[in-house]
């Protein structure tokens, strides 16, 4: 017998209730969360680790939201492609935070000077048109590294995401 199928791609409704009672951003409450911390950054907060500011942080992430609405379609990365499902389990499987200093796409990288207002606006835009979006609402292109993510994968990994670059910033 076949599974349910989720209305938006072939993923099966199994896929879609991995992971359930990690934290991810279709929990209204994770979202809240995340909108408080947003809200505690400061032009001159200090990083705890990497080379971004706290405004190039936040266009970073939301340059991750983009890609999980499918606003950005990013490149299959070659190293991605031989170990990204391997990895994926160990990445997602808890509530473990993400590594400091881990690697990242090359795409998401942001060097160039920008405004913490802006860029905050922006992602809470992204943010509130994610979770409410709901797993609907997720793409359904594959990560560059992951690969293919069920929605609920994806929404517990922009909330790991996220939370590591708040981290970052102490909030």
């Amino acid at each position: 017998m076949r599974e349910p199928t989720h209305n938006n791609s072939s993923r099966t409704f199994r896929g879609l209730c991995q992971n359930r009672g990690m934290k991810n951003l279709f929990e209204p409450e994770r979202v809240d969360e995340i909108r408080a911390r947003i809200a505690r950054i400061r032009p001159d907060s200090p990083q705890q680790w990497g080379e971004m500011d706290a405004a190039q942080a936040l266009a970073h992430c939301s340059e991750g939201l983009s890609w999980a609405v499918g606003d950005t379609v990013p490149p299959r990365m070659f190293f991605g492609s031989l170990l990204g499902r391997a990895i994926k389990g160990k990445v997602l499987g808890d509530d473990a935070p993400m590594r400091r200093n881990s690697p990242t796409a090359k795409t998401l990288i942001v060097a160039d000077a920008r405004e913490l207002a802006a860029e905050r606006e922006r992602f809470l835009t992204l943010l509130d048109r994610f979770a409410s979006g709901g797993p609907t609402g997720c793409t359904v292109q594959a990560h560059s590294f992951f690969g293919r993510l069920t929605p609920m994968q994806w929404a517990i990994l922009m909330y790991k995401h996220i939370d590591h670059h708040l981290r970052q910033f102490g909030v």
